[in-house]
């Protein structure tokens, strides 16, 4: 009896210790479960196909940029550039195919070409130049950025329609970017299970100097490892560019981080010398499932952003754990190892299925709500014009009784898609969209068009695709209203210069042009310099005092937004108001008290809580199936310290 309950008891053990063993070593896979039963028993519009194949996709870039930086990571190496490669990548091929009538064939090998050059730079600059991984891509992540900045000349590429079809569907329903994430997963899952080069991986990873030692060309094998990152990096970017239906110059920005944080959270260790591909593919569909579960959940972008923060502390985390209880590291597997890895995801498969299930009859048989649905897409919260059109757009739907859910793309196109795609498959009865391009925002108004939700564009229109309305004041009409005030106030003769927003932006483009229409009427004023900062308070400072330089006589300048402006009047003193004369955009809260101080002399106003409001207005007459004008203009107004007292914006 005493050895049957020892027996008994080693067993109970041994399962116990099993299951904890099972839960470290596929820590991602018990994640992944955790939150899709989680988002499936909070929201009823997760668990759809729409929804899901919208996860597949908006995890498509990061997870084969990730796969990429697995082999740097698995090697102990980081890759910081291959947001930035995968831009100037996609920007080399429509670049050559569109302005330079290169055949599209030859120009996708063009843009493969770009991303194995950068890497080999990497790799050149690692191996023989000494330089630690983290300088050496960052400054390419800088120098692959500003090439993309200057072939594309800041703005966005057409890109050519035969390649534009990887951001499609087969059959109307399977989204290609999944199967080329699924291609690119099973390459680098060969490349690191079944080559000598991916068998170098880990060697490097786990020991350096005894894998040189061992006969093994370290230097060499760098090159390779991180030219491949960039192999990975370019099908990423040209995926990208398909989706958006153009070359984005400012895509993929901050990509990176996404791309490591999936490695990270798939398992493999900053250290070196343990990483899987499917791992990272689990990282990657862990980030997709919460930005998307946490916009169907209207939750706070800002908020989303420290949510998915603490999952990769806490991914990393568990690696210590799992270092620490000395769990099967996540290098290559025997063929037993890789039998159990199988039967552990078809398990977890049908777990997860069968609790799903369970959870959905959680929202069988409720009914929606009374009040009708909206959804608002910002260009980005982190502009105080912005969060006024927030404002003016929450007050009113309050108003009427319509439930508003509120997201913030970040100034990133792909992650505006990614949020018009969550609206689409959540059947909300209308769309407002702010595009942070209005070339990019196209395909997914398309699919709202297709499903028959209304859509209306808000401060800037959407090219290639079909609104309901445009509610927006006039940039270019803005521009030249700026262009004037500064002409007449300094008498039609003196040196401006212009600080020009985000490069690649419509709103940047439209009133750069406005400012140089408007400039022509005044032959005796001379831009000295024009120079982007990015809609930016600090980054207007900053450009402004580099400028005073180099230009220390300016007696006006033109900003293509408040925030700009004031940064310049920071950089400026004394001379605001006095001797120099500074002219924004935008009309913000703080802009109009500039104005009242005397600091500011004039800011194009557009009322953006009126835009706001309006909007809501037309998309719930859009709803209701009531006839709305195609355009309508909210007047810009020229706001001085004369008439600001009566300006209610």
């Amino acid at each position: 009896m005493a050895t049957d309950t020892l027996k008994s008891t080693s067993s109970a053990d041994s399962a116990t210790g099993g299951l904890r063993r099972l839960l470290l070593d596929n820590g991602a896979l018990t994640a992944l479960i955790v939150l899709v039963i989680a988002m499936s028993a909070l929201s009823g519009d997760f668990l759809t196909t729409d929804n899901l194949l919208n996860v597949g996709v908006q995890a498509a870039v990061t997870a084969i940029l990730a796969f990429g930086v697995t082999f740097v990571i698995v090697s102990a190496g980081i890759d910081l550039s291959v947001g930035s490669v995968a831009a100037l990548s996609a920007t080399v091929l429509a670049w050559s195919a569109s302005s330079q009538g290169v055949p599209v064939l030859i120009a996708v090998l063009l843009a493969v070409v770009t991303g194995i050059a950068a890497g080999l730079v990497n790799g050149f600059l690692i191996a023989y130049g000494k330089l630690p991984p983290f300088i050496a891509t960052l400054a390419m992540l800088s120098v692959a950025r500003g090439l993309s900045l200057v072939i594309s000349e800041g703005s966005p590429i057409a890109f050519p329609d035969s390649v534009s079809h990887l951001g499609d569907t087969l059959g109307g329903w399977l989204p290609v970017p999944v199967l080329v994430m699924v291609v690119m997963g099973l390459l680098a899952a060969f490349v690191l299970g079944r080559t000598y080069i991916g068998r170098s991986m880990y060697a490097i990873g786990g020991n350096e100097e005894a894998a040189r030692l061992s006969g093994l060309r370290v230097k060499k094998q760098k090159l390779a490892i991180y030219a491949l990152s960039g192999v990975f990096a370019a099908v990423a970017g040209v995926v990208l560019a398909a989706r958006l239906s153009s070359a984005q110059p400012q895509a993929a920005d901050g990509y990176e981080l996404d791309a490591i944080a999936a490695v990270v959270i798939g398992g493999a260790s900053l250290a070196g010398g343990t990483g899987k591909a499917s791992g990272t593919l689990i990282g990657a569909l862990i980030l997709a499932v919460l930005r998307n579960g946490l916009n169907l959940l209207n939750v706070s972008a800002f908020w989303q952003q420290v949510v998915i923060g603490v999952v990769i502390a806490l991914a990393v985390l568990l690696d210590t754990l799992r270092r620490k209880a000395g769990a099967t590291p996540v290098a290559g597997a025997s063929q037993g190892g890789k039998g159990r890895q199988a039967v552990t995801y078809g398990l977890a498969a049908v777990v997860t299925v069968a609790i799903v299930g369970a959870t959905s009859f959680l929202h069988n048989g409720s009914s929606s709500t009374a009040n009708p649905k909206v959804g608002l897409s910002l260009s980005t919260l982190n502009n105080p014009f912005f969060v006024q059109i927030r404002s003016g757009a929450q007050a009113e739907a309050k108003k009427l009784g319509v439930d508003l859910t509120v997201t913030d793309a970040q100034n990133d196109a792909s992650q505006q898609a990614n949020q018009l795609q969550n609206f689409t498959s959540s059947n909300l009865g209308a769309i407002i969209v702010n595009p942070v391009d209005s070339d990019a925002a196209s395909n997914s108004v398309k699919a709202a068009d297709k499903a028959k939700i209304p859509v209306i564009a808000v401060d800037r229109g959407v090219n290639k695709a079909s609104v309901d309305a445009l509610v927006a004041s006039d940039n270019v009409a803005g521009g030249e209203l700026a262009a004037k005030s500064i002409g007449e106030k300094l008498g039609g003769q003196g040196k401006i210069v212009i600080l020009q927003g985000q490069a690649g932006t419509s709103a940047a483009r439209e009133r750069a042009e406005g400012f140089a229409q408007g400039l022509k009427a005044y032959p005796g004023i001379r831009v000295v310099a024009q120079q982007p900062a990015d809609f930016d308070r600090t980054k207007g400072l900053d450009v402004m005092s580099n400028l005073l330089q180099a230009h220390p006589d300016v007696q006006g300048v033109i900003a293509a937004n408040d925030e700009m402006a004031l940064g310049a009047i920071k950089a400026l003193g004394s001379k605001a108001g006095t001797s120099v004369s500074v002219v924004g955009f935008d009309g913000t809260p703080d802009g109009l008290n500039a104005v009242k101080d005397g600091t500011l002399y004039a800011s194009v106003a557009q009322q953006p809580s009126q835009l706001g409001k309006i909007a809501v207005d037309n998309a719930l007459k859009a709803l209701e199936g009531k006839k709305v004008e195609e355009t309508i203009k909210v007047p810009v107004k020229v706001v001085t310290k004369e008439n600001v007292a009566g300006f209610t914006g």
